[in-house]
């Protein structure tokens, strides 16, 4: 399952991305390098990658503006490697699309599980199963998400998420009529307790939105603002 995966270790420091490198490749995993953000974006958009390590803090181009330009174009998957102490950093990861991020000092074999969870929620390395296997699939008017592929179809046709979308939407169409605030969805979807940073959802759902939208107006109207409390999966059966 893991010998084709392709890594982006982005870091200033070499020191770190030669310690990352050592590691990953233990797994068997193809690792690529690049030490600022330029260079990042340019492979990034370049190549295929399954996860991308992005460091938050570098000269010139920071891991802000390279996962923000990697956004607009592919939903790669994306781990932040911030320093202890720039939580409003991490924020701002969030809310450009990160899908989670790791604080340095940090350990390399958390980091190794980390990539090794990502790539099971991702949909290049999550579907392996033969055809007797019960899928896990959620059919509705205009949507179906086959969560065994991590698959998501829009009146057909397939919509690109990154991880994070696409959990934020299997959570919400798990339960449809059932309203989160977004303290429930950040502690379900993100796992972590944020303390104030309620855009990280808010911006999540516009873009979740944005990309049904591209599809299917349907699909995106099932995402439903409940104003003063949060959101909601509604089924629509125009």
């Amino acid at each position: 399952m893991d010998k084709d995966v392709r890594i982006l270790v982005v870091d200033d420091e070499e020191r770190i991305r030669r310690l990352l490198k050592m590691y990953l490749e233990r797994e068997n995993y193809f690792i690529d390098e690049a030490e600022d953000g330029n260079e990042a974006v340019a492979k990034a958009l370049g190549n295929e990658y399954d996860v991308i390590l992005l460091d938050l803090m570098m000269p010139g181009k920071d891991g802000i503006e390279v996962c923000r330009e990697v956004r607009e174009k592919k939903a790669t998957p994306i781990i932040m490697l911030t320093a202890k102490g720039e939580e409003v950093n991490r924020v701002q990861g969030f809310e450009v699309g990160t899908d989670d991020y790791i604080v340095k000092p940090f350990s390399p074999r958390e980091v190794v599980l980390r990539v090794k969870a990502l790539l099971r929620r991702s949909s290049k390395t999550s579907f392996i199963q033969t055809e007797t296997t019960a899928k896990d699939v959620i059919v509705f008017p205009h949507l179906t998400i086959d969560h065994d592929a991590h698959r998501v179809l829009a009146d057909g046709k397939e919509v690109s998420l990154t991880p994070k979308e696409y959990e934020l939407l299997y959570f919400l169409a798990k339960s449809p009529d059932k309203v989160f605030d977004r303290e429930q969805l950040l502690k379900e979807v993100w796992h972590y307790e944020f303390f104030g940073d309620l855009r990280t959802v808010d911006t999540h759902v516009k873009r979740l939105r944005e990309k049904l939208n591209k599809v299917s107006e349907q699909a995106a109207k099932m995402i439903v603002t409940v104003w003063g409390v949060g959101y909601k999966f509604e089924v629509i059966n125009e």
